[in-house]
């Protein structure tokens, strides 16, 4: 039974292609496939897309997934609610947390392991159906910033355009779960 949307599959070689058409047939209603991505924007203009499993890597030679991070954040412009998880034979820390930085809902590396990638993919789809109450969005928020301004609280209070009093307030009445997503990400 499926019971999943429409994702969306861009990777340059056509054998990833068609191994991710079998893998991902069981889980999603359509799977669009596109070989080069200069047509993702047309292609999720055209297509209601639920997911983006996404490339890092499209030029010969080139694997620093500067290709990948300029196509997340061209969807991310385009279709700011449309997850992309991030794909490549290149992955490395830096690389995975700058995609995560960048707006990716996760990372997978090449090969992947079937059962682990549609899990994945099931936890974003998952999560995106999730209510987040203000307070947790505000939280989020509050974080990121931080994380932007590398702790700098006056900084990030300017960027928030709040006191640096009331943003230490605010901190004050972080959860515990948020202050470890914080230590967790460099």
């Amino acid at each position: 039974m499926t019971r999943y949307g429409t994702i969306l599959v861009v990777d340059d070689n056509p054998a990833i292609l068609t191994a991710l058409r079998y893998c991902l047939a069981g889980t999603f209603a359509q799977i669009l496939t596109l070989d080069n991505p200069d047509s993702i924007l047309k292609t999720m203009a055209q297509n209601a897309v639920d997911i983006v499993l996404l490339d890092m890597n499209f030029s010969l030679g080139v694997n620093s997934g500067q290709e990948g991070l300029f196509w997340l954040r061209a969807i991310h412009k385009q279709h700011p609610q449309t997850p992309v998880v991030l794909l490549t034979a290149y992955a490395d820390v830096p690389l995975a947390v700058k995609g995560l930085k960048s707006g990716a809902a996760d990372f997978v590396s090449k090969p992947w392991d079937n059962d682990e990638l549609l899990r994945k993919l099931k936890d974003v789809l998952d999560k995106q159906g999730e209510i987040v109450t203000l307070s947790e969005v505000e939280q989020e928020h509050i974080r990121r910033t931080l994380d932007r301004c590398h702790g700098n609280l006056s900084q990030a209070a300017e960027l928030l355009g709040i006191s640096r009093q009331t943003l230490y307030n605010k901190m004050k009445s972080l959860t515990p779960a948020s202050l470890a997503r914080k230590e967790d990400n460099p």
